[in-house]
């Protein structure tokens, strides 16, 4: 086991998808490690306290000992290289290709789909749906993304790869964004991101107590 405990800081509504993918990735190494939460619309993530922990004053943040990482996806990059992988469950592919296009996926998926992502908050799932139909150019970039994943999954499917990695929890937070909301999914694709929503680590932050 690694030394000292670990702190996850996540945002006190537990609807952030990066502080998500952090917390499913200390789930799954299988990590003892304690939550605190940052009150976002407060502006706690500007005060002093978080924002000496925190570079980019944003969650999640990953206190390790009195070393401080924030970013998600690096966030479980170091986790991942913290642990062996003949004693802990690993969170991205074995194989140095599918550890790339993993790593690939997660970058895309935050720096492409801002239509979705403002017209289909995470609110959407973790809240109610909103009624308003997709704009054009958020259809377009859905369209994009059904197009993208569909050449990712073989038939039937059930992950990306040959066997779960966290880009699989990540992509099953954009298309749900989507499909909770009752949006047009492809079935295969809404198969895909039910699947992975079931996964007992996505499940311990989906059964977080959140208030509105």
């Amino acid at each position: 086991m690694p030394d000292h405990t670990f702190t996850l800081y996540v945002d006190s509504k537990f609807i952030s998808p990066y502080a998500m993918s952090a917390f499913v990735t200390l789930i799954e190494k299988g990590f003892p490690f304690e939550i605190q939460t940052v009150n976002l619309d407060a502006q706690e993530n500007q005060q002093s306290d978080y924002s000496n922990l925190s570079l980019t004053r944003r969650v999640p943040t990953l206190t390790h000992g009195d070393f401080h990482l924030s970013e998600s996806s690096a966030i479980s990059e170091y986790l991942e290289e913290l642990a062996p992988a003949d004693h802990y469950p690993q969170v991205y592919p074995t194989d140095i290709q599918e550890k790339a296009l993993a790593r690939q996926i997660q970058a895309w998926l935050r720096s492409d789909f801002i239509p979705i992502r403002e017209e289909r908050p995470t609110e959407v799932i973790f809240f109610k749906p909103v009624q308003n139909p997709l704009s054009e150019l958020a259809q377009a970039s859905a369209e994009k993304l059904f197009a993208a994943v569909d050449r990712l999954l073989e038939d039937n499917a059930q992950n990306l790869f040959n066997q779960w990695c966290i880009a699989d929890t990540d992509l099953a937070l954009l298309l749900n964004r989507l499909v909770m909301n009752g949006d047009n999914v492809p079935e295969k694709l809404v198969a895909y991101a039910q699947y992975q929503w079931k996964r007992p680590s996505v499940q311990v932050w989906v059964n977080q107590k959140r208030s509105p």
